[in-house]
């Protein structure tokens, strides 16, 4: 019996022909171990949706194969269709049935029925109860998002795919939700899941991310983070616009990308923070710079999504 619940070995998708053809997703290759939960992170278009549809036996592969919990998704379609749910991330039940309709639904379209998949969908469904005579449109995007989930479930899947589930929900719901993956874990329920929130990215037990159809790194948050190749420094100066044109042109910068109020500085030395820290402070004061505050910081997921999906990052970190 194999550990993993997800294999893909080599998987590839091609949209289009000649000139026009879009290689969606290239060589791809990863597994998630049973009761994992696994993210996928990558811009827009990077392939993830495709990747997805491939997992899920929604699409057939160029070349490659993949399996889900033993199943292939070519030959064993129907058997992973029982056994897998999936959350789309575009909102897709039905918004003119209620949040009970909704369920009674999709829990006959695989022979079971709510009461009997209670268990499964406890942990989020208690959310949703007070509503489950209210109309699915009528819901808040935190409330469809527990709905879509608790519909993903409803037949006790050993897998869930979810592509970019929480995109477009409120903070508050975003955290919930992830908690919600926690309990859903504890259930033994391995997880597959896209985000283009590095701070739910962290939460993964392992991240792969995806670039142009490739996976480029795959690893712990924690390992990723740690391999950054560059020391940190965050700035800040009353104007922040000419602060972000002068530190990339500090002689000693590597990068340099907005974060909120600050802007990180990836220094191209290996020495440490210190030397360069004290010089950035002179050349900012020659500059004109008012209210300046230099620190050197440890590098975020975010710092390491920003530089790989730079044109600076090079090969940092390939696989």
């Amino acid at each position: 019996m194999s550990d993993y619940s997800v294999s893909a070995r080599d998987l590839s998708k091609k949209f289009g022909h000649g000139h026009h053809a879009v290689q969606a997703v290239d060589g791809v290759s990863f597994d998630v171990k049973k009761g994992e939960l696994f993210g996928l992170i990558g811009p827009d278009g990077a392939g993830k949706t495709t990747l997805f549809r491939l997992l899920t036996s929604l699409m057939i592969p160029d070349s490659g194969t993949a399996t889900v919990e033993g199943f292939d998704t070519v030959k064993d379609y129907r058997q992973i269709r029982r056994i897998i749910g999936y959350m789309p991330g575009r909102f897709s039940l039905y918004q003119d049935l209620s949040v009970e309709e909704n369920l009674q639904f999709f829990a006959t379209l695989f022979g079971s029925t709510v009461a009997k998949s209670y268990d499964s969908i406890k942990p989020i469904y208690r959310y949703l109860e007070p509503f489950k005579k209210r109309m699915a449109g009528k819901l808040s995007g935190g409330m469809k998002q527990k709905l879509a989930l608790c519909c993903a479930l409803v037949h006790a899947p050993k897998v869930l795919f979810l592509d970019e589930p929480t995109t477009g929900v409120d903070p508050v719901s975003r955290k919930e939700f992830w908690e919600m993956l926690g309990t859903l874990q504890d259930q033994g329920i391995s997880i597959v899941a896209s985000t283009p929130y590095m701070n739910e990215a962290v939460r993964c037990h392992r991240i792969a991310f995806v670039q142009e159809g490739r996976i480029s790194e795959c690893d712990t948050p924690e390992n990723i983070r740690r391999r950054f190749p560059h020391a940190v420094l965050a700035v800040k100066s009353r104007d922040t616009f000419a602060l972000l044109q002068d530190l990339r042109k500090f002689p000693e910068a590597h990068s340099c990308y907005s974060f909120g109020n600050y802007q990180h500085l990836y220094l191209k030395s290996d020495e440490g923070a210190d030397g360069p820290a004290a010089r950035l402070q002179e050349y900012l004061q020659a500059k004109g710079h008012r209210e300046i505050s230099i620190k050197p910081i440890e590098a975020s997921i975010e710092d390491c999504f920003m530089l790989r999906m730079s044109k600076e990052g090079g090969d940092y970190g390939h696989v």
